[in-house]
């Protein structure tokens, strides 16, 4: 939902405030959170002759918080022109929420708690690095950058990460780093690393994290620490790319590719891409990282050629070799046309699962699927269990004897029997997680670990198992533990983990995103499946001691597609050249720029008429960058129907991105002019760069 409300409001304050001040301001009934920004560029509107401006006036000064500075400031101004968003939503939902409720009293308290210790004068501890290592840190010392660390699962990338800021808090005494990572579940095994290495010499303050997990109360505490120059080091997901630094220095992107840098809800803003911005503005490295890096910054860093002789603005650094001498996963496919019937587990894939586990290796199996089975069906007159809000099935989940919706959360009891025409006999179609994880413990029941000769035991990590706080950091501590002989589960526990002990990584159903519509879907499909790969062999000591190399296994029903072709190789740089010359000659990102306007109604035709109507007043007005920006005709999403509301997309594609920002910027007021003709229109949203089509 777009706002109607303008970028900035006045108010009447009995002293000057400098840009950046936090104020409370009366608006309507309530007393709301305010930013006080630089005077605009443009005279704003006066009243008429002979009724003077009547400005309210402020409530009240956030005393003792020093002011956002131009940095923030402009960071968020450009985050609100670029998503096509109003510059309010951008600037308060950057903010912590606690600030808009806590009384001058309260804060008072917490900043005085703020106080801490002074840090203990120790020597940040020093490591010996690998020869690509090294090369990597001094190109990064060298150069302004942006980077690209184009290294392999288990290069070192984080060792180079946790030097570069060493170096840049060393090099000035006030200067900050900022560490993204795509997901909360990545935080935790990071943030211990990075304490480790830098509480001795900074103090344990010095380090903070951001997330959308923590309480109104601990993001509060984070976002404070870094506003006054308190926490050196901060460590988030993508929302920790609109904190407040006092004097920021470097910004590191883990996992650069991974879509979970995209905001999907509210400004849909990219974080990887904002630290670009926010880097060259502010005047902070920034280092992106990744094994299977995005396409996007794949090509933004190509190395000069004759043909190109600029070659790309990124800075691409290679570290190929894992640490160690440990060697990449041998890949290898099974055809599943080739196995048993129904079989779920080819029986080579599972005497391998078997050999790794009495031997005391642990094993990873990859299904990114939660739940028991994707639907329940009658045979005998065809029913499915749908969703009855969404054009979606209902997800039978065994554990609860539940189906659920994973869309809306809608959820039901098991039925005993067919509703439409009473069959006992139902039957899951499919399978998920839960269905693995039980199968696999049936097949191993009898499969004895050694040398400690107990049973083999089988765990699940996925979004259902690790809803509790502190779940997931249980589960995955009884992995590195030992307890776990094989684990089942989503993308969740394919990327970022350290796991020292898996030797086989197994992926069950990938194919279902080789057919997608969406044209990123093979991008997406072998970074998964490269990082999960990643996770097997990362002790070069541990598995030389075992004497069989670390493997991955592939079941497919394609096995000579292309794709699996250069995953056995661990050829990142045949599939990008071979992806993006498909999207050269398709003029797809990142050869063009893209944008998704969305309509949300009760039926499908009123969300279709909405946008056929704003794009006909669009050619109709002529727009600006109208004759280089093409509309494509609205169509439903993939899933067209969610919580009972319909949904529709039209896609604008054009060559150059100033043209399709002037087009989108001068459409605003076109959309919510034409808002009104539409009964039955729910909502609308522009998505600047969607990452889903």
């Amino acid at each position: 939902m777009h706002s109607q409300l303008g970028d900035l409001l006045s108010y009447a304050s009995s002293t000057p405030l400098p840009p950046g001040t936090l104020v409370r301001v009366p608006l309507g009934a309530r007393e709301v959170l305010g930013v006080v920004w630089d005077a605009p560029s443009q005279p704003q509107p006066v009243a008429a002759p002979g009724r003077p401006v009547q400005l309210r006036a402020i409530a009240g000064v956030l005393e003792g918080i020093a002011p956002l500075d131009q940095h923030w400031r402009r960071l968020v101004a450009f985050a609100a022109r670029y998503y096509q968003r109003a510059l309010g939503e951008v600037a308060l939902a950057a903010l912590p929420p606690q600030l808009r409720d806590l009384d001058a009293g309260q804060l008072q308290r917490r900043l005085r708690r703020m106080q801490s210790a002074p840090a203990p004068e120790n020597a940040i501890e020093k490591i010996a690095y690998s020869a690509e290592q090294a090369r990597a840190i001094a190109e990064i010392e060298a150069h302004p950058g942006p980077f690209l660390l184009f290294g392999s699962t288990g290069s070192g990338k984080t060792e180079v990460y946790l030097h570069c800021i060493a170096q840049a808090l060393m090099a000035e005494p006030a200067a900050q780093a900022l560490i993204l990572v795509p997901e909360i579940n990545l935080t935790p095994q990071l943030e211990a690393r990075v304490r480790a290495r830098f509480a001795p010499a900074l103090g344990d303050a010095a380090l903070v994290t951001m997330h959308s997990g923590m309480t109104p109360a601990q993001r509060l505490k984070s976002w404070l620490a870094a506003h006054s120059g308190a926490a050196r080091i901060v460590l988030g997901t993508r929302m920790a790319i609109f904190a407040s630094f006092a004097s920021l220095a470097l910004i590191v992107v883990d996992e650069e590719h991974d879509a979970s840098y995209k905001q999907q809800e509210g400004a849909r803003y990219n974080a990887r891409d904002l630290a670009l911005w926010r880097g060259r503005e502010q005047g902070a490295k920034v280092l992106l990282g990744s094994a299977t890096p995005s396409l996007e910054s794949w090509h933004a860093s190509r190395p000069p050629t004759a043909d190109d002789p600029q070659g790309g603005r990124y800075q691409r650094l290679h570290m190929p070799s894992r640490i160690g001498a440990g060697a990449l996963p041998r890949v290898r496919i099974v055809d599943m046309g080739q196995q048993p019937r129904r079989a779920i587990f080819a029986p080579p894939l599972l005497a391998a699962i078997t050999e790794r586990v009495q031997r005391g290796e642990q094993c990873l199996v990859l299904l990114n699927r939660r739940g028991f089975a994707p639907v329940l069906h009658c045979h005998a007159c065809s029913w499915k269990s749908d969703c009855p809000h969404c054009s979606a099935h209902q997800v039978f989940h065994k554990m609860d004897r539940s189906l659920r919706c994973h869309h809306c959360g809608a959820a039901s009891r098991v039925p005993r029997a067919c509703p439409a025409c009473g069959n006992p006999d139902i039957a899951p179609i499919g399978r998920g997680t839960e269905q693995l994880e039980e199968h696999l413990a049936a097949l191993l029941r009898n499969v004895i670990v050694e040398p400690q000769g107990r049973a083999a035991r089988v765990a699940r990590i996925d979004a259902d198992t690790t809803r509790a706080r502190g779940a997931l950091e249980e589960q995955l501590a009884q992995v590195h533990a030992g307890e776990v002989d094989v684990l089942v589960g989503t993308q969740m526990i394919a990327k970022g983990h350290d796991f020292r002990r898996i030797t086989l990584v197994a992926a069950v159903q990938p194919d279902g995103a080789l057919f997608s519509s969406d044209f990123r879907a093979p991008e997406r499909l072998f970074a998964l499946l490269m990082q999960a790969a990643g996770r097997a062999g990362r002790d070069a000591g541990y598995v030389a001691a075992q004497g069989q190399p670390p493997e991955m296994w592939l079941q497919t029903w394609h096995p000579e597609h292309p794709l699996y072709a250069a995953l056995r190789r661990h050829d990142w740089p045949a599939f990008a050249a071979q992806q993006l010359a498909e999207r050269l000659g398709a003029g797809m990102p990142p050869f063009a720029h893209q944008a998704l306007i969305r309509a949300d109604a009760k039926s499908q035709e009123v969300a279709q008429a909405f946008l056929s109507a704003a794009a006909d007043a669009a050619r109709t007005a002529a727009l600006p960058g109208l004759e280089l920006v093409h509309l494509y005709p609205p169509v439903p999403l993939a899933v067209q129907r969610v919580a009972g509301v319909e949904r529709a997309q039209m896609l604008l594609e054009s060559a150059s991105r100033p043209a399709l920002q002037a087009f989108l910027a001068a459409w605003q007021a076109l959309l919510h002019a034409e808002r009104p003709r539409h009964r039955g229109l729910v909502r609308w949203l522009v998505d600047v760069d969607p990452q889903a089509i």
